[in-house]
């Protein structure tokens, strides 16, 4: 069974509880877990938050997320085009943020590796891509 589907939502804080809700609710049909419903939903808000906060600061641009289920495995693909992660090693340490003046912990990339199975950081100065890949371990394997 394989399934996709893709949203465009402004940079904008409010719109970072909407796509937490719809990447949850496009997951629903893996049959998840709360647990792993929760797991999604919190990674898919770190990431989101990141594009908003770091990849474009005080400016709006657009975020894209695409998701695609394959069997039981949900992929997270969330892209932004704002100014970029200069290290990305450095920006995945736990605790370390590029803007301490905010208050930021500094634990987004540490968050969505707790609870995804794979992570991966692709940035330049156009961007950022994060692919975020989550097993479900109840999927019925009917379509």
């Amino acid at each position: 069974m394989q399934n996709n589907m893709k949203l465009v939502i402004p940079s904008k804080s409010q719109n970072e509880a909407f796509a937490r809700v719809v990447v949850a609710s496009f997951a629903s049909q893996l049959d998840p877990t709360i647990e792993e419903l929760a797991d999604v939903k919190t990674a898919v808000s770190e990431a989101v938050t990141n594009s908003i906060i770091h990849g474009y600061e005080n400016k709006i641009g657009e975020i894209k997320i695409e998701c695609i289920i394959e069997g039981n495995m949900l992929k997270i693909v969330i892209k932004d085009n704002g100014k970029g992660i200069e290290d990305v090693d450095k920006a995945m340490e736990p605790f370390y943020t590029s803007q301490p003046e905010l208050e930021r912990s500094g634990m987004g990339f540490t968050v969505m590796q707790t609870f995804m199975e794979n992570l991966s950081v692709e940035s330049s100065e156009t961007g950022t891509k994060i692919v975020m890949t989550k097993e479900f371990k109840n999927t019925s394997t009917e379509e």
